[in-house]
């Protein structure tokens, strides 16, 4: 939908000026994409007062402009012209106002309009002209501000622009200080702990003229999606091959970017396969996923890292039983191709300043290296290579190998277990995945977590065990003391009978 602009001055003074302005830019390629010129004289007949209907008009306007000049005009009853009250209300409703001034000497104005301009320029920059052929091109890089600073218009990065209606108070200083402590752990992140929260964001550019900027809010917000309502993720888990309705299992994650790979990323490991092997050969039973979870979270933090946060699309994370499709709205920069990615390329970043607090983390590298790494990894776990592909967004498909788990990449052995030695047990969900570590002993959740790649104070693995306890599959070692260092979790019979009945 265009901007109007509501264009004030004395009709008379500027009738030339006001027309070859209008068409200027209903003229031009990119004001006309935005904006569209409103002029009084435009009106048909009407029988109502003209004061009614310029000010209706300055308020269904967007943006108001006006061009001051030596006249005046006709003064109401109250003393004050057209102009001058189409002005003040334009300042009381907060509009965004533009004000040209012809001339620059002020000797010959009416002492009415000196005192309007004067106060104008207390409140305002006013710029000056002296014809349409230097009115225009002021009037065009004012606009041309007034889309940048809007948004609406980008010479930068997106996550570099102001986020608009953010102020400090919707950035969290505990998400900071967690951010700070974790930063300073896994790169060595130069400020003390105790910086102040502005020296952080400076240093890292999160604020553009002391205002917090799309970068800061998607990392550090209390709610990042009041702003950016696009910017959350979709995910869902279908049984077959096809899209299919209704969804069997479909959850929206919201939060910070650092929370949204994490979220997604337990989403689908308490989805995909998992083998627990046997003590044979050392005490602690190994785990392995079907995929390995470092090439799920490197494709989901691509596409929160690199995507097109101006679209209306989503990060969409769709399960299926055969493959893994991780969707953004995004393209590749000009710079790169399909067939690149899958060979050394150099760091390409759609959101730079989002990019440097995620490698900073050591949620992705800088280096361009995260495709090629999902390639090698893939290989290693005995799996197709990732296939990358651009439809109506940026595409990473993962093949599944169902009822077969791969060794971690990283680990000794490359190849899946041999149809002669110890035959893992297979377990779907991550209820039975939880019974299944307990079957031997109790353990404790740090153990737990650690072996099933999931947080151990927040998302998926804490309900997964709150709800055991309450359906008492499991039961605390220490019994009222949730809390105690000594804490452990143990299987109980009854969850013992429903894990041998899943053998």
């Amino acid at each position: 939908m265009k901007t109007k602009i509501f264009m004030s001055s004395v009709q008379k003074e500027f009738a030339d000026e006001r027309k070859a302005l209008k068409a200027y830019i209903q003229g031009d390629a990119l004001l006309s994409r935005f904006f569209e010129a409103f002029l009084f004289e435009d009106l048909p007949a009407s029988d109502r007062k003209a004061k009614t209907l310029f000010l209706e008009e300055v308020r269904r306007s967007g943006l108001y402009l006006a061009l001051l000049g030596n006249q005046y005009g006709v003064k109401d009853s109250s003393g004050l012209s057209s102009t001058h009250h189409e002005f003040k209300e334009a300042t009381r409703l907060g509009k965004p106002r533009l004000i040209f001034v012809k001339g620059s000497d002020d000797k010959a104005r009416d002492p009415k309009m000196r005192a309007l301009v004067s106060a104008v320029g207390k409140q305002l920059i006013r710029r000056r002209f002296t014809s349409s052929a230097d009115l225009n091109p002021a009037v065009y890089a004012s606009l041309v501000d007034y889309l940048e600073s809007s948004g609406l218009l980008r010479f930068g990065p997106f996550d570099a622009a102001i986020c608009k209606d953010a102020a400090s108070k919707d950035l969290s200083v505990s998400k900071i200080r967690r951010f700070v402590a974790s930063a300073r752990e896994a790169r060595g992140f130069p400020l003390p702990a105790n910086a102040s929260i502005k020296q952080i964001l400076t240093h890292l550019n999160l604020l553009h003229n002391d205002m917090p900027t799309h970068a800061a809010v998607l990392l550090f917000g209390h709610k990042p999606q009041r702003f950016l309502i696009s910017s959350e993720i979709k995910c869902a888990h279908f049984h077959g091959t096809e899209v299919q309705k209704p969804i069997p299992f479909y959850q929206v994650y919201k939060g910070t970017a650092f929370e949204l790979v994490d979220q997604a990323v337990n989403f689908v490991l308490s989805k995909i396969n998992l083998a627990v092997g046997t003590r044979e050969h050392s005490t602690q039973a190994p785990v392995e996923y079907e995929m390995p979870p470092e090439v799920v979270r490197e494709a989901i933090v691509n596409a929160v890292a690199h995507r097109d946060y101006t679209s209306n699309g989503s990060v969409q994370v769709m399960l299926f039983s055969d493959r893994l499709e991780v969707w953004n709205p995004g393209t590749l920069p000009p710079s790169l191709t399909l067939e690149k990615l899958r060979h050394p390329h150099g760091s390409v970043p759609g959101n730079p300043l989002l990019a440097e607090p995620l490698y900073l983390t050591k949620y992705i590298e800088r280096m361009g290296t995260g495709t090629g790494d999902m390639i090698a990894r893939c290989r290693k776990a005995g799996l197709k290579e990732p296939q990358f592909t651009l439809t109506d967004g940026f595409v990473i498909t993962l093949r599944r190998k169902p009822g077969r788990a791969f060794k971690a990449v990283g680990g000794d052995d490359e190849q899946p277990e041999s149809s002669t030695g110890p035959v893992p047990v297979q377990y779907q969900s991550l209820e039975e995945r939880i019974l299944a570590l307990l079957s031997k002993e109790a353990l404790p959740v740090s153990f737990i977590s650690k072996q099933l790649r999931q947080k151990k104070v927040s998302g998926q693995l804490k309900v997964v065990l709150n709800k055991l306890l309450k359906d008492l599959l499991i039961a605390f070692t220490v019994p009222g003391k949730p809390n105690s260092r000594l804490q452990k979790y143990k299987l109980t019979a009854k969850g013992r009978v429903l894990l041998n009945r899943k053998k």
